[in-house]
């Protein structure tokens, strides 16, 4: 079996049901991790503002190490944050005939990129896109940068079209490029459906939501990337009798938003909720929006969760799915980041055709099947195959 080592961050919801999928395929892999992150114990996450220990299984399924980590900061929010000296020892030591790395932005994985080029083909993953460049001096020197650090990569794992055009603006050539969706564990959204419907119109009700009313919802951390404050202000002004607005989520405009809706008794937060609770929690609304100005909005993947729980979406066109995944009028809409009146607009549009609502979810459903973690573990070991020609 050809050996695939992958080098990430720490255990992540989105990624650990991908290794697992590897783990059972025709790979044997092994994943190198630089910081326990939210693993085993509680850890603060700097966009919700508080402590996180996810309550699904992160570690389960595939074969990991832990490496040890240097940092006298440790975390994901800045480059010396994930610092492993001992990362290219181990990795060589576990002799592996395919390298997979996360992210290049951190002191041990620009390490590991530098020092494998050549050695064995090296795959890249990261979800990055050009959405947020403004031009001058500073974009030009970061791209002369990034073409220097690209050099290293013989395979990118793009996850959608913004992503793609990234990649080959930056050097990466069409045979460099391989597509893996970016993807989420739709088993789990799609699973109990009924029941799952029952418990999010019981939670409905217990937030004073009658039956026939129409709910808006946002998940998410509020934080002013994802313009939480916008979609407040352009729900105002829609003024739809009979909608509810529900923000699901913590973070540092929590306290300014509740103030500012004080005297709003149709609009709801819900607080954190942790991974075993969202399927419930997508399905308390009938649209999901996800209003992002960025910058680093690079996918948004609440969508795919919003869209396997059946759930049309609204998202700004600073997200990076939103070519990928926005049907418009089919899976759902898009508007122009940061502008109230379109959004206020598009509200109206969305929440006038209540009737097609529920056929819109089932198309989003349908489309997101194939944005499925088994897709993208399949074009994964394609793209290692292919590379490391086995």
């Amino acid at each position: 079996m050809p050996r695939l080592a992958i080098l990430s961050t720490h255990p992540i919801q989105y990624y650990a049901p991908l290794f697992r999928a590897l783990h059972e395929g025709p790979l044997d892999i092994h994943v190198f991790y630089g910081w326990e992150g939210m693993a085993r114990s509680e850890a603060t996450d700097h966009g919700f503002g508080v402590k996180v220990q996810w309550d699904i299984p992160l570690l389960d399924g595939y074969s990991y190490t832990f490496l040890e980590n240097r940092s006298k900061a440790p975390g994901t929010h800045h480059f010396n944050g994930i610092d492993s000296p001992e990362v290219i020892g181990q990795i060589e030591q576990w002799r592996p005939d395919a390298l997979l790395i996360f992210g290049w932005n951190y002191r041990s994985h620009l390490r590991a990129l530098r020092h494998f080029h050549g050695r064995i083909p090296i795959l890249f993953r990261g979800d990055s896109t050009m959405l947020d460049e403004v031009p001058g001096p500073r974009t030009w020197l970061r791209r002369a940068v990034l073409k220097w650090i690209y050099r290293y990569v013989d395979v990118a794992l793009y996850v959608g079209k913004h992503n793609l055009r990234y990649f080959e603006r930056h050097g990466l050539r069409d045979e460099q490029l391989a597509w893996a969706p970016h993807a989420v564990e739709n088993e789990r959204f799609m699973a109990d459906d009924e029941e799952r419907e029952r418990e999010a119109q019981s939670w409905r009700r217990e937030l004073g939501i009658a039956d026939e009313e129409l709910v808006v919802l946002f998940v998410g951390k509020l934080e002013d990337k994802k313009d939480p404050q916008l979609l407040l202000e352009a729900f105002r002004e829609a003024g739809v009798d009979g909608v509810h607005l529900i923000f699901g989520g913590a973070g540092p405009l929590e306290h300014l938003l509740r103030s500012e809706a004080n005297e709003m008794p149709n609009v709801h937060f819900i607080g954190f909720q942790n991974q075993s609770r969202m399927p419930v929690v997508y399905r308390l609304g009938d649209v999901f929006i996800l209003p992002s100005r960025g910058p680093g909005e690079t996918w948004g993947l609440a969508v795919n969760e919003a869209m396997a729980c059946g759930r049309p979406v609204i998202v700004s066109d600073r997200v990076g799915c939103a070519p990928d995944l926005v049907i418009e009028n089919e899976t759902g809409w898009a508007f122009p980041a940061g502008d109230q009146s379109a959004l206020s607009r598009t509200l109206r549009q969305a929440l006038a055709q209540n009737r097609r609502l529920t056929m819109m979810g089932e198309k989003a459903r349908e489309l997101i099947g194939a944005w499925s973690i088994g897709e993208e573990a399949r074009r994964i070991e394609k793209a290692v195959g292919t590379a490391a020609g086995v």
